[in-house]
């Protein structure tokens, strides 16, 4: 390495020893004159009264490096200024937490149009649209799960499972359907939801938002007992994203019930069908597929068989085996209570939706057909 009066490219080649050339130890080439400590006068220079001979330059990294400091400094100086300038004039806000929305339920009982067929449950389930349907979670099947373009395909299966998951909780479990419990429903719900929910089961109302049967299958076990605990379900769960941190999933299921009366004579009375169409719409942000639960947006219900008048926002109303619908339509709805936008909807079930457990040859077709311009109930739509 050249020492601190040495050109900086090193001591010429063949120093000492004469070389090729007895001249080139004596001769400065450019980069030895940039790197001199000293330098000499010239001769106009000297020819001042009491002039040296000789003056030191000024180092060239000393100088250029206060320049370079210098230049940081300023640099520094300039960042942090602009940093604060611009954090008062735009400072960062935040994106706003998701909440989610409430509940929005609508209820629409089928009525029959004539006796309900009764019979034991599992021959009533042979003879009816239900009879190809699966038993419990085993008829809530999940599609193929592929990736979208913002949620991995493991985040797609935990929203379809988690909406499989609250179905079989909240339309399956024998505890929820007699009123025993509703725990099993309330642990998947959004926090966001929960008082709503609460006010829906302690207090229902027809008011779109807090009827308990918009969140649950629940039939009052004072007047009905399950006459097989097996429910038959068949349907199907649809996903979409609903933006790049929303997940969408939309369920259509129909569940068929046999039922029959709590209070039994001397002989077990005859079972009946009792079938809901629920349509769900679950919407998951990210917290919500980490933490397993579900954001319920709407409720969209058929039941039956029911009767037009009967009130089912806190349970749902069964006509059993043998009864009849009454002959009164939907309970009445006052356009000037505008502080009360209940809706009065009924639909007519269809006698092809209703068991034949008589008859021997196929079961009949599927399908309810609904009054009044209401969408038919896909698969069996009530019993």
């Amino acid at each position: 390495m050249a020492g601190s009066g040495d050109p900086p490219e090193g001591t010429p080649e063949g120093h000492p020893g004469g070389g090729e050339d007895e001249y080139r130890s004596v001769v400065f080439d450019e980069s030895f004159v940039r790197a001199a400590r000293l330098q000499e006068f010239s001769a106009r220079e000297r020819m001042g009264e009491h002039a040296r001979a000789v003056r030191s330059r000024p180092s060239w990294i000393a100088r250029h490096g206060a320049t370079q400091a210098l230049l940081l400094v300023v640099l520094v100086a300039l960042a942090f200024g602009t940093a604060i300038y611009m954090g008062v004039r735009t400072p960062y806000q935040p994106p706003p937490a998701h909440r989610a929305e409430p509940l929005r339920t609508t209820l629409i009982p089928l009525a029959p149009q004539g006796p309900v067929p009764g019979s034991a449950a599992a021959v009533l389930f042979d003879h009816s649209p239900a009879a190809q349907f699966r038993t419990g979670a085993a008829g809530v099947n999940l599609p193929a799960a592929r990736r979208t373009d913002h949620f991995s395909e493991s985040q797609v299966v935990t929203a379809l499972t988690t909406a499989k998951d609250y179905l079989v909780a909240s339309s399956v479990i024998p505890d929820v359907l007699t009123g025993a419990s509703v725990r099993p429903v309330r642990v998947l719900l959004d926090p966001d939801l929960l008082d709503q929910f609460d006010q829906s089961v302690e207090a229902p109302s027809d008011d779109g938002h807090h009827a308990a049967a918009g969140w649950l299958v629940r039939f009052d076990p004072a007047k009905v007992a399950l006459a097989d605990p097996g429910v038959r379900v068949q349907g199907t769960l649809r996903v979409s994203e609903a933006g790049p941190d929303l997940l969408d999933v939309v369920s259509d299921h129909v569940f068929a019930y046999a039922l029959r009366p709590t209070a039994t004579g001397p002989r077990q009375a005859a079972a009946s069908l009792f079938t809901v169409r629920r349509e769900l719409h679950f919407r998951f942000d990210r917290d919500d597929l980490r933490m397993h639960r579900v954001e319920l947006l709407t409720s969209f219900v058929e039941a039956g068989p029911q009767s037009c008048s009967s009130t089912a926002t806190g349970v749902l109303n069964p006509l059993l085996a043998g009864r009849s619908a009454a002959a009164t339509g939907p309970a009445g709805t006052d356009p000037y209570a505008t502080a009360h936008p209940a809706s009065a909807l009924c639909g007519t079930l269809s006698p092809s939706a209703q068991p034949t457990p008589a008859a021997s040859g196929t079961p009949p077709a599927s399908g309810a057909t609904a009054a009044s311009g209401t969408p038919a109930a896909s698969g069996p739509a009530a019993d």
